[in-house]
């Protein structure tokens, strides 16, 4: 009998840019992370280091920082390493420079951040990759700048491995003409990944912006660019639920079942954003003590 699928990754999400703070502390992320080290878990990826004029560590290069009271980058790094995991360390985003089309300004905050990171944290152990947080659905907003002179900076400040996840601009959070359909939606990312995949090796494109009998096929064209333009396909399987009018419950199980094995087919590994929050059970919702249950069942895994 086949193994059930497993997700392997997980993203870190301590901004809390649309998401509440757990208040977690050392000891609340040490019982996280030794958890992933049990149910396979290998990976983590701070989803964004910074963002606005918010950082998880005392950045000199972000402009007018709000005071940081503990350096959890470094508990992190730290504690990933305690547990033989590797850290994907996610790059800046000012909320403010790309979206008004100043593509050389949100640059130029990312190289001096990036530097500073890998003069903090370069030789840490735990320290794997680089997670390029800039998320986008096509090619707008200079895309292909942002990625190139941002990864570009990167591979030039700590020579590692780049990942990114996209979204699809689905019926689920665009509307009207605004939603691209499949053959669009591929043409788009068919001429990204040509500009910019010196600097891109890992793509973990979301899930959750189209309906759900939309995704296989989604899923399949994604790797077939991948094949093509030599990037790894991961998947970003979403473990909230963007199906519900409120900002965000934990995934319905059956849901996110549904994803996780339609990402089995096509991806390198499966991540999600995010366990802590959506599916740990030490979350703020008890859904989420829910829904790892359900999948602790499926993947054969010990219950909580």
């Amino acid at each position: 009998m086949p193994c059930a699928p497993r997700i392997t990754g997980t993203f870190l999400d301590e901004i809390t840019h649309d998401i509440p703070s757990q208040n977690w502390g050392r000891d609340e992320w040490k019982r996280e992370f030794e958890l992933y080290r049990e149910i396979g878990i290998d990976t983590v990826v701070i989803i964004r280091a910074g963002y606005k004029n918010r950082c998880i560590f005392p950045a000199e290069s972000i402009p007018n920082l709000l005071p940081v009271y503990e350096d959890l980058a470094k508990i992190f790094l730290d504690l990933a390493a305690e547990n033989g995991l590797s850290l994907y360390f996610g790059t800046y985003d000012s909320g403010h420079y790309w979206w008004r089309r100043s593509w050389w300004k949100e640059v130029e905050l990312n190289q001096a951040f990036v530097t500073e990171v890998a003069k903090r944290y370069g030789g840490h152990p735990a320290f794997k990759g680089w997670y390029m947080c800039h998320e986008t659905s096509k090619n707008d907003a200079h895309i292909i700048e942002l990625f190139n002179e941002i990864g570009g900076h990167c591979k030039s400040a700590l020579d590692l491995p780049i990942l990114i996840s996209p979204y699809p601009q689905g019926a689920k959070q665009f509307s009207g003409e605004a939603v691209m359909g499949l053959e669009e939606s591929l043409e788009h990312w068919d001429r990204i990944f040509a500009k910019t995949a010196s600097v891109i090796d890992y793509c973990a494109f979301q899930d959750g912006q189209i309906h759900y009998q939309e995704l296989p096929a989604f899923l399949k064209g994604i790797k077939q660019l991948g094949e093509k333009h030599k990037i790894t396909i991961w998947s970003n399987l979403e473990s909230f639920d963007r199906d519900m009018p409120i900002k965000f419950p934990p995934a319905d199980w059956r849901n996110l079942r549904f994803k996780l094995e339609a990402a089995a087919t096509t991806a390198e590994k499966i991540v999600t954003f995010e366990f802590p929050h959506f599916m740990s059970p030490h979350s703020c919702y008890p859904a989420a003590h829910n829904l790892y249950r359900r999948y602790a069942e499926f993947a054969g895994l010990p219950e909580r």
